[in-house]
């Protein structure tokens, strides 16, 4: 197993990058081997700055950056020796078996419908994000960001993609999915919500259990939650800010520890033909680390090919 890491990307790369990849090969096996992606020169000299043995790691070399606020189709193109162009070429040749990366997100989402390419059947591929429940363990939201305009069969998908993904990586059983809106009764919600709702209520393709109100998230009504990518983004930015508030404030609780997003590495693209992860922008060494760790269970859970069967 080859797991791609893209060390240009993200607002502390090359540092922070190479510094997670040092924490990832600490807990992966001789098998599972990290292919760093990038200005090898920096990387080798951080290494050796702490002391640590580049041969551990493959190297590929590459002389482009993609900065975090350029326009994601002109960079993969005008770019082609960038670390992420470069990453999703390996992709594509299966010379890796994932590519993970916390830089620009949208040149993310474009390189991997450019090259490894949207799995069949599936409109749209998804990000997701994890939610702490109150009580313990953890839930799903999708989209996050990747899709700001959705159709009703589009929100179906995502729960298709959510339902597998709890399943496949979070070992939670039949899990349940709902539909983010302003109130539990049927017909409540914008047009996309009303048009919705009746073909989860329909399908058989995951265990649909109705419409939830926001209040609802962080209880243990549901497993996967399911919304458009404006919704989810503005949702999973205000959660974000209740661990920032909490250090501000010097309070300390389990719960809220429980939204640093440092545990959970990063959200992966569901949807596409390989397994693709990004990351944080301000992803630290321990998000790196955690980052590489879900690329590896998403290879280890076959979890593009279980999408690939419910897609056939």
């Amino acid at each position: 197993m080859k797991i791609g890491l893209d060390i240009m990307g993200g607002d502390y790369a090359p540092k922070a990058a190479v510094l997670g990849a040092i924490k990832a090969h600490e807990v992966l096996t001789a098998a599972q081997k990290l292919v760093l992606i990038g200005d090898k020169d920096i990387a080798v000299t951080i290494l050796q700055e702490n002391n640590f043995s580049p041969d551990h790691f493959e190297f590929v070399h590459t002389t482009e950056v993609i900065g975090m606020g350029e326009h994601p189709t002109k960079a993969i193109v005008q770019k082609p020796d960038s670390s992420i162009a470069v990453g999703f070429k390996l992709l594509k040749e299966n010379a890796i078996q994932a590519f993970s990366s916390a830089g620009n997100t949208g040149a993310m989402l474009v390189g991997s419908m450019f090259s490894v390419k949207t799995i069949p059947g599936v409109i749209r591929p998804a990000m997701t994000a994890i939610v702490p429940k109150l009580k313990g363990g953890l839930g799903i939201i999708l989209d996050v960001g990747a899709n700001a305009d959705c159709k009703p069969d589009v929100l179906l998908q995502f729960g298709v993609l959510g339902s597998l993904l709890a399943e496949s990586i979070y070992n939670i059983p039949n899990p349940r999915i709902a539909l983010m809106n302003i109130g539990e009764e049927e017909e409540k919600g914008n047009l996309l919500c009303q048009a919705t709702y009746p073909l989860m209520k329909e399908t058989t393709l995951f265990n649909f259990v109705g419409n939830i109100e926001g209040r609802d998230l962080f209880s243990d009504t549901n497993d996967v939650v399911v919304c458009d990518g404006f919704t989810g983004n503005v949702i999973l930015k205000l959660a974000e800010t209740f661990y920032v508030i909490t250090l501000k404030k010097q309070f300390k609780d389990e719960f809220f520890d429980r939204f640093n997003y440092e545990q959970y590495g990063g959200s992966p693209i569901l949807g596409v033909n390989a397994p693709v992860v990004v990351g944080h922008g301000i992803s630290n060494p321990e998000a790196i680390k955690n980052m590489v760790l879900l690329s590896k269970n998403i290879i280890e859970t076959n979890l593009i090919d279980k999408i690939k069967l419910a897609f056939q």
